[in-house]
């Protein structure tokens, strides 16, 4: 017996995810979406073709709408099923997910009504308790009407922001906003992500915006969905996006490049290929490598950079999931993704970033310069993003122990600009 979820986008089926009775998955387009020219492909690595995609071939994109690792573990157990069930996960979780899609059940149609209005805001003394049982039940999974996913391996919930407040999202309704916990083994990661975006936007890299906030001394970190837009009168529409790896047709389990994920070559490629406007595209993409080093931030994964389709085509997503975890001496220091070959700062040498250039596709002396531009840039506007989370209610040592961090590597940075300078080239 097969059994099918619809996956939707906005108010128009796009095909049906399958599983048979041997646990095999499919995704097949409707011909109704087929024969609409104007109806685009819900990934890269899936396009349109009346032919059914296999599970080899389905299951990175689907997949991927999942959390990952200990989320994935936490959110099965609380529903009951398999944490391998992609399937049943989708059943339980797909009402609102990264993207324009959603997943309801054969034979359903998603709610109508996408208004800030249909969300209740919460009293603080219900937020605390969403927020004590968040560990246990990622996503508030299997609470009455909420089907709810988003991929990564830290807690969070996708909210509506209903004038300032936080909300539940009412069954279909987009959600607005993603509310993070703090990671409980490390210390002060709201104000670690909040400086961490806050300077990647005073340096002009587009990225989602944040804001540090406590609720009954509780602090957490609001971030506005870039994969969301707000008209006027408060209706909610959902753009689509995936991730590098869904784009890559690469599973989720394998996000890293030393696990055979993405690395930047291909990243590159792909977003060469793919964009509307190539050139911008690819320099975000550079900013963005150069802007993980300088900060710190060795998580940057395949899944932690996305396309966003725009009517006008598609293009490099806003920066999102930003943080120094050089500040921490137990998660792991190496990058994710090499530069020039290189995995860590100390061990860079005054040719890397042109090494770096040569592996992309890039100018060698274009990138090295970009690199130097960036960490001045850092440099100088680090105090002023401080500041701002401070301002918050977030000063205190953890945040001035990061400032310094990244202080510390900016200059890195420049030191090898120059180093680089004075070698005559």
């Amino acid at each position: 017996m097969i059994k099918s979820l619809s996956v939707w986008w906005d108010a128009a089926v796009v095909g049906a995810l399958q599983i048979d009775e041997h646990g095999d998955l499919s995704f097949v387009y409707d011909a109704d979406w087929l024969a609409d020219p104007a109806a685009r492909a819900i990934s890269i690595s899936l396009p349109k073709r009346p032919e059914p995609f296999n599970r080899r071939e389905a299951r990175p994109f689907f997949a991927g709408l999942l959390p990952d690792e200990g989320q994935r573990e936490a959110v099965a157990r609380a529903l009951g099923v398999s944490k391998a069930n992609d399937f049943r996960l989708l059943e339980q979780l797909g009402g609102d997910v990264a993207g324009a899609l959603t997943l309801w059940p054969e034979g359903q149609t998603p709610p109508a009504g996408s208004g800030l209005d249909l969300a209740q805001p919460l009293e603080d003394v219900r937020l605390v308790e969403i927020l004590d049982t968040l560990p246990i039940r990622p996503f508030l999974a299997g609470e009455e009407g909420l089907r709810l996913s988003l991929a990564g391996a830290q807690q969070k919930l996708p909210v509506v922001l209903v004038n300032g407040r936080i909300g539940l999202p009412a069954p279909g309704q987009p959600s607005t906003h993603i509310l993070k916990p703090p990671i409980p083994r490390l210390a002060g990661t709201t104000e670690n992500e909040a400086l961490a975006m806050r300077l990647a936007c005073a340096l002009g890299l587009p990225a989602a915006p944040v804001e540090p906030r406590r609720t009954a001394d509780r602090p957490y970190l609001l971030v506005e969905r870039y994969d969301r837009v707000v008209a006027a009168d408060g209706a909610v529409r959902r753009l689509h996006q995936e991730d590098f790896c869904q784009a890559l047709a690469i599973a989720p389990e394998k996000k890293y490049a030393s696990e055979g994920g993405p690395t930047f070559p291909p990243c590159f490629d792909l977003v060469r290929r793919i964009s509307a406007q190539p050139a911008p595209a690819v320099l975000r993409l550079l900013d963005a490598a150069i802007f993980n080093v300088i900060v710190g931030n060795a998580d940057a994964h395949g899944k932690n950079f996305s396309l966003l389709y725009r009517p006008e085509g598609i293009g490099f997503a806003p920066l999102y999931d930003l943080m120094c975890t050089a500040a921490y001496p137990d998660v792991h220091a190496k990058l994710a993704m090499k530069i020039g070959k290189r995995a860590m700062l100390a061990d860079f040498t005054p040719t890397t970033w042109e090494d770096f250039g040569r592996e992309i596709g890039m100018g060698a002396p274009f990138v090295r310069r970009r690199a130097t531009a960036l960490a001045e840039r850092a440099f100088d506007r680090l105090t002023d993003a401080t500041e701002g989370v401070a301002g918050a209610g977030f000063d205190g040592p953890e945040l001035r122990r990061l400032q310094d961090i990244i202080r510390g590597r900016a200059q890195k940075v420049l030191d090898l600009g120059a180093a680089r300078s004075a070698a005559g080239h």
